[in-house]
């Protein structure tokens, strides 16, 4: 499925249901400077039980074991009552715009239903299957423009300094308590990611300043509150600004059901953990498929090298994270 410049493939085995989809992304993000990899990161390298690469744990692994589990589980059980897809996009790390988000829209108005999902991205912790994702916290950004008045340094009297005039709101901003979270997800967080003031010239009074910000929220406060909250708190000091919002996902969360129980015995039968349930970390494409009522959890290799100057996975973890998928299907299916 191409929608304008990006490739997605959406690959069905069977007619029935209920439809299991595994899903997953094939980009990357940007290697950064390639003289302090170890290794070329766009070709695999395996040492000392480790298979390194970009990718290699977000998420082009994931996705490898995906589909060595459903060979395997489709060979010993080809009358299985069901069906398994795959749905997988090359536009997940990016603007996330004509990815699966376009697929699910085209899946719904043909009437192809998905009943449960697995996302492949990295949410192991320390060892394959401590940790699963069961929801995500939503994402609104907001890029503020603050206007001032330009002037000489000398003459403070004939102008009024952006970052001065931002000053008292931006320190209610990040001390506001946004929510308390609740028993799924931690409080709200608002973090600033960029601030940029002046000209560089170190005797001229800026007079405008850009800021850019991220709200990651829980279940426990909407959209519109949270661009209710910043307004106030920029017009109550009586600021000349304009504010542009990018909202990029709402929060979601599957509940204990068929799916959260199969994926707890399939771990607990292959490593014999207990899994932790969690909502933590960033976004993913799970905000896509949930809100069409699929039961949507993420599963994949362990987390603490992605994105990171040889990101990595180790081999074995692989072949357990396979198994772990296999079993999910039979738990299921059969």
């Amino acid at each position: 499925m191409r929608f304008n410049h990006v490739d997605n493939l959406w690959a069905r085995h069977g007619t029935q249901s209920p439809l299991m989809v595994f899903a997953g992304h094939t980009d990357v993000v940007p290697t950064g400077p390639l003289d302090v990899w170890t290794t070329n990161p766009f070709e695999p390298h395996i040492r000392d039980g480790l298979l390194y690469g970009r990718g290699a744990a977000d998420m082009k692994s994931g996705l490898a074991t995906m589909i060595i589990a459903a060979e395997n589980f489709l060979q010993k059980n080809p009358l299985y009552a069901g069906s398994i897809a795959f749905l997988i996009t090359s536009d997940e790390e990016g603007a996330s715009i004509d990815g699966t988000k376009r697929v699910v829209e085209t899946l719904m108005q043909r009437g192809e239903k998905m009943d449960y999902c697995i996302i492949g991205e990295a949410t192991s912790n320390q060892i394959i299957g401590d940790q699963i994702r069961v929801g995500r916290r939503g994402s609104l950004s907001g890029k503020l423009t603050l206007f001032g008045k330009q002037g000489h340094v000398a003459f403070p009297h004939l102008a009024k300094n952006a970052i001065h005039l931002l000053a008292p709101a931006l320190q209610e901003l990040t001390t506001t308590q946004w929510d308390t979270g609740n028993a799924y997800f931690p409080p709200t967080t608002f973090q600033i990611s960029n601030i940029h003031a002046g000209t560089g010239a170190n005797n001229v009074i800026p007079g405008q300043l850009e800021m850019q910000f991220n709200f990651r929220f829980s279940t426990a406060v909407t959209v519109e509150e949270l661009q209710q909250r910043v307004t106030q708190i920029l017009e109550k000091t009586s600021l000349t600004f304009d504010l542009q919002w990018d909202y990029s996902g709402q929060p979601f969360l599957t509940q204990q059901g068929k799916l959260i129980n199969a994926v707890q015995q399939a771990i607990q039968g292959i490593t014999g953990l207990d899994t932790v349930l969690s909502t933590g970390g960033g976004t993913s494409d799970g905000r896509f498929i949930a809100p069409t009522g699929t039961e949507v959890i993420e599963l994949g290799p362990c987390n603490n090298s992605v994105h990171q100057v040889d990101e990595h996975v180790r081999v074995e973890d692989l072949e357990i994270l396979a198994r772990i998928y296999e079993k999910v299907l039979e738990q299921l299916f059969l």
